[in-house]
């Protein structure tokens, strides 16, 4: 065994440990968060001694000599976490928020949990003393509103708290960040609704504070539309056809059913310009057909980050911060709706068959410890037999309309590497889910270097005239190009991949 294999070794190692880490850490947050509800200490000394007697035990001979120098500082870690000030997202169902993960970024002062409760818990919640506040989500922006002793005045006009903070007076804060975070997302995507017609799509809590957005920031008109609204899915488009800026405020098309649009935008002919408050997936399908149409859009990623950051300074007692975003701080918000970019979004290599793409999908995976997915090896598993004998034995469409099944399966799904099948771009409804949560990179070989074995396709139509048919369209898909020669070695060649991805800002 040599050195790099050594190395390769170790870093899995150090991986494990770190999640290990993060597992604990997240555990131990819980367990500070039920001390604060029933009024116990963080320390338990004698919990604390016997834990390590414990572990001390278990521990293999080599470490044994480690073990408390180790633990001690893991336990000074875990209650320095545990006393900190709590506070959290509260919603009713939250499966896949993303925001620890953004406050978690922002600071170290507090920490960050996950507050699922059911609306006949919210009196106990409110009252029970534990947190310094909450972010708050669907479905009870009206109902933290009503429990608020003071609303700052964007919330009390619109009748909407997201952002909720015990005052050490005693009295409970109620603020509106969405409508910041609203007007920071368009304004960055360089949309501006001043003297302009205007569509929302929903009339809940989230819709409040955009309203209340684009009526600061000078809209003519504001209308909305809803199920059972005065103006409904049915008659939208004779009504409102004419409006110029349409936000999406709706859950659909959130994942997991991501697969659904509330409006067709073809049908607002004067429309140049569309956002979507959902972050998850990153390209939501309508938000995908307003980028073919060629409006300017906005993802709800951006809102998100933004909205966290002014409750975070509102958390953290720094009102004038809350209250005056600085150059500086749009600028870190952007730095962190990039590295959650980075981090959420899968990493999707498309490119000719035998180019490399499950290669170099290994190594990134290895790197990164993102789960992987190679989505021929998924077909196999799947259906029993691999995607040359479906081609050869049922044809080439039987084959494709499985590959489309699993791309619709894989992904939506956040953070993983897949590792693509050559012709998934010959199939235009594919391109949704390819777009749908992933930056993709395209791996372009030289024709010559291609792998050819067990191909069908490529030994019956050759490898120039399916390049022909699908190279506008792996450029037209691609986020990045990885754009490689031919090399001596497979290492050369991952070696040369990894580096232009960092290049282009990828954390691999």
């Amino acid at each position: 065994m040599n050195m790099d294999e050594l190395r390769i070794q170790i870093d899995a190692a150090d991986r494990e440990l770190l999640a290990a880490l993060a597992k604990r850490t997240a555990i131990s947050r819980k367990i500070g968060e039920y001390k604060k509800i029933n009024g116990l200490p963080v320390l338990d000394k004698s919990r604390e001694d016997a834990k390590m007697e414990s572990l001390k035990n278990q521990a293999a001979d080599e470490i044994k000599s480690y073990v408390e120098e180790f633990y001690n500082t893991v336990f000074d870690i875990s209650r320095k976490h545990q006393e900190k000030p709590l506070f959290g997202v509260l919603g009713q169902h939250l499966p896949h928020t993303y925001s620890p993960a953004i406050h978690n970024i922002f600071t170290d002062e507090y920490t960050y949990t996950i507050i699922e409760k059911e609306p006949e818990e919210l009196d106990e919640l409110f009252s029970c003393g534990a947190y310094g506040g909450f972010n708050v989500t669907i479905p009870y922006k009206r109902e933290a509103a009503a429990r608020c002793d003071v609303l700052e005045q964007d919330a009390a006009d619109c009748n909407s708290v997201n952002t909720v903070v015990f005052g050490k007076d005693g009295k409970t804060y109620g603020y509106n960040t969405d409508i910041f975070g609203f007007c920071f997302m368009i304004t960055s995507a360089g949309i501006d609704p001043k003297g302009r017609k205007c569509l929302i799509l929903g009339h809940g809590g989230a819709a409040s504070a955009v309203h209340y957005g684009l009526t600061k920031m000078g809209a003519a008109d504001v209308k909305f539309v809803d199920l059972y609204d005065e103006i409904n899915y049915d008659n939208v488009y004779d009504i409102c056809g004419d409006a110029e800026v349409i936000i999406n405020c709706t859950p659909v098309g959130m994942f997991p059913k991501v697969d659904n649009q509330v409006v067709d935008l073809t049908r607002f002919p004067k429309c140049d310009s569309f956002a979507d408050v959902v972050y998850n997936p990153s390209r939501t399908k309508i938000l995908q057909q307003a980028k073919s149409l060629g409006m300017k859009t906005a993802g709800g990623l951006t809102m998100l980050v933004a909205q966290a950051y002014k409750s975070y300074k509102f958390f953290i007692g720094d009102n004038e911060g809350a209250d005056k975003i600085t150059p500086e701080a749009g600028e870190m918000i952007k730095k962190v709706v990039t590295t959650l970019e980075n981090r959420m979004m899968n990493i999707t290599l498309i490119g000719m068959p035998g180019c490399g793409k499950s290669t170099l999908a290994k190594e990134i995976a290895r790197i990164t410890g993102r789960e992987l997915v190679d989505l021929d090896e998924a077909y196999s598993v799947e259906y029993g037999e691999s995607p040359s004998t479906t081609i050869t034995e049922k044809g080439e469409d039987a084959f494709r309309a499985n590959e489309t099944k699993l791309a619709a399966r894989y992904l939506p799904e956040s953070g993983r590497i897949l590792s693509t099948g050559g012709g998934i771009v010959t199939r235009d409804e594919n391109y949704f889910w390819l777009r749908n949560n992933s930056r993709i990179i395209y791996v372009k070989r030289p024709l010559d270097v291609l792998a050819s074995e067990d191909r069908p396709l490529t030994a019956r139509d050759g490898v120039e005239k399916l390049y022909a048919q699908r190279k506008e369209k792996y450029e037209g898909l691609a986020d990045i190009t990885v754009d490689i020669e031919k090399k001596e070695n497979k290492n050369e060649f991952l070696s040369e991949a990894i580096a232009r991805l960092r290049e282009e800002g990828f954390e691999v």
